[in-house]
């Protein structure tokens, strides 16, 4: 796009549109956090992080998590408290991030709508208590910042 700054500067800039995403932070009855394993080609290894993924057009975001929380970890989350919403690289792409505590985990019923991992997922998952999960940005196994971020409100919470 070509803008013109606040300063009145002419500059042509690159913008990657996203349609927003979620974040959970699923907390089982005994107040572990739930981690997904994955390998990230972007960075060349594999990652421990919150579940996370893209809104579809028009979506809840509310739905939307829970439908993530299924998917990536194999649980239906009771509820759903919502964290906060934010930009996470605002200098280059308008994706927001929409946060939420996921508690009352349960394994899909036979009336529950079913979501599986998407075709080019390879998740494991892991519980993990909250000691734990500092010990792991700590020694570098969690180094995704949105998952940094969600493990901060959930302190908050």
């Amino acid at each position: 796009e070509s803008i013109t700054t606040p300063k009145g500067v002419p500059l042509d800039v690159e913008i990657v549109r996203h349609p927003g995403s979620v974040v959970v932070v699923p907390v089982t009855s005994v107040g572990e956090i739930v981690l997904v394993r994955q390998y990230r080609h972007a960075i060349g290894r594999w990652a421990w992080e919150l579940p996370a993924g893209t809104l579809e057009p028009a979506e809840d975001r509310a739905r939307a998590a829970a439908r993530e929380c299924q998917e990536e970890i194999g649980l239906i989350p009771d509820a759903l408290d919502p964290l906060g919403a934010f930009f996470p690289t605002p200098g280059y792409c308008d994706e927001e991030m929409a946060f939420y505590k996921a508690t009352g985990l349960r394994v899909p019923g036979p009336h529950d709508e079913r979501a599986a991992q998407d075709e080019d997922e390879d998740i494991e998952t892991g519980a993990f208590s909250v000691e734990r999960v500092h010990e792991m940005v700590r020694a570098g196994d969690i180094i995704d910042l949105k998952t940094v971020a969600g493990l901060a409100l959930i302190e908050r919470a």
